[in-house]
């Protein structure tokens, strides 16, 4: 083996099977890492299909193993290659483990999925516990209700792995908003590897020459996130600007990459034909957008809600209920602090209750008005983490243009919890 040069390294892995949460989480840490520390680069492994469309900054890089979706049953199946899942599997398996035996980090951090998808990262894990490499799991605030992650932990095999491979889990949230294990019987050394850090706070990345402008008008940006199964938001709005032409803001719809051409299209045609909307398939710096909006309409994933924060925006939450309840859970807290207003979907999607909820949304109060100690303080929190694990050779100039510094929560004992 080659001689490590003496700067740092940190492996983030990302499964990323459907949607942007898992790889737009993992790009706002590997910026902030690299923002922190002028010696330091990181390299995102991703099965997003889209990972190419972002801008990922210097010393940040990925590699993009071949990509699977899940299907309605349940089951994985190869996104582009007629390869069957096993041999995908396989594949993704070797990239993985081969990229982390030449890139030699100082640091391996895994999104989500403690395994990774069926199991892929079981041997980069050991590897690289093997060499003495510090392995962190990143959880978000909420992962779904306890009735159905436990047993599929149980399935997983998931416990054995984070009592004896993992050295920290990092929960991207405040134990006061929610917890991501709550319900589960998680042994006590377990328990005391938690770590919570705060919400990942997000910034505006610079405008791009040429690129498209934000609207004239004062508008409200709805957005599904992915847009895999945002067409049920997008339908409701659509039928609230239809039904009630006085709405007096107009709507900046971005449907997400994922969601189906042949949906897209018939959302598309319906906006052109009303006079104060207009729509977009997918928008990499959505966050512009989101900085000039009076106010946002989404589905409340994890990426979103950080950025509704960020940005102290007004939004009105219409969370999903299935495959996962977490949108649910996290909007049903949320709504419970003051942070957002939440609409739930109950099949019928009245379009004088969607346009009702528009026109109160400018006048609601904005996250702000609720003070939550810490809440914006995830990605400071990271660099410190992870600070910890790099070599000294590693220097950190400033603390950049990042959230005031807020020291991460230890997860309190059971019965201490707020």
């Amino acid at each position: 083996m080659s001689e490590r040069p003496t700067s740092g390294r940190v492996l983030i892995y990302s499964h990323d099977t459907f949607g942007l949460g898992h790889l737009r989480r993992c790009r706002a840490i590997a910026h902030a890492l690299v923002e922190r520390y002028s010696n330091l680069s990181v390299l995102i492994l991703s099965g997003s299909p889209i990972v190419g469309s972002f801008d990922f900054r210097t010393r940040v890089d990925f590699v993009r193993i071949p990509g699977v979706i899940k299907l309605r049953n349940g089951e994985y199946t190869a996104l582009n290659l007629h390869l069957d899942i096993d041999e995908i599997l396989s594949m993704r398996a070797s990239l993985i483990r081969h990229t982390a035996e030449i890139y030699q980090p100082d640091l391996f951090i895994v999104d989500k999925e403690p395994l990774g998808l069926r199991g892929e990262v079981r041997e980069t894990l050991e590897l690289l516990k093997g060499r003495g490499v510090p392995l962190v799991l990143g959880l978000r605030d909420v992962m779904d209700e306890p009735a159905l992650l436990a047993p599929e932990w149980e399935r997983k095999k998931v416990l054995p792995a984070l009592e004896n491979l993992y050295d920290e889990l990092w929960v991207y949230g405040l134990p006061q908003i929610c917890d991501p294990l709550e319900g589960i019987d998680m042994p006590g050394p377990v328990r005391d590897k938690m770590v919570y850090t705060g919400y990942l706070h997000r910034t505006v990345p610079p405008a791009v020459p040429h690129g498209p402008g934000l609207p004239d008008e004062p508008y409200i940006l709805v957005t599904p996130g992915g847009g895999g199964d945002g067409e049920a938001l997008i339908d409701w709005v659509l039928r609230a600007y239809e039904s009630d032409p006085g709405i007096p803001y107009r709507a900046v719809l971005v449907f997400g990459p994922f969601m189906q051409p042949d949906l897209q299209a018939e959302f598309l045609a319906r906006a052109d034909a009303l006079p104060n909307v207009e729509a977009t398939a997918f928008e990499a710096r959505i966050e512009r957008l989101m900085q000039g909006a009076v106010g946002v309409v989404a589905m409340g994933g994890y990426n979103t809600f950080c950025e509704i924060l960020s940005f102290d925006k007004k939004a009105l939450i219409v969370p999903r209920e299935v495959p996962r309840r977490e949108q649910t859970i996290r909007a049903a807290r949320a709504q419970e602090l003051g942070l957002v207003s939440v609409l739930m979907d109950d099949g019928v999607r009245d379009a004088a209750a969607m346009a009702a909820a528009l026109r109160r949304l400018p006048w609601q109060a904005p996250p702000s008005s609720v003070v939550v100690p810490g809440l914006l303080g995830g990605l400071e929190s990271v660099n410190r983490l992870s600070a910890r694990y790099l070599p000294a050779s590693v220097s950190a100039p400033s603390l950049g243009p990042s959230q005031p510094p807020c020291a991460p929560e230890r997860q309190m004992a059971a019965g201490d919890a707020a």
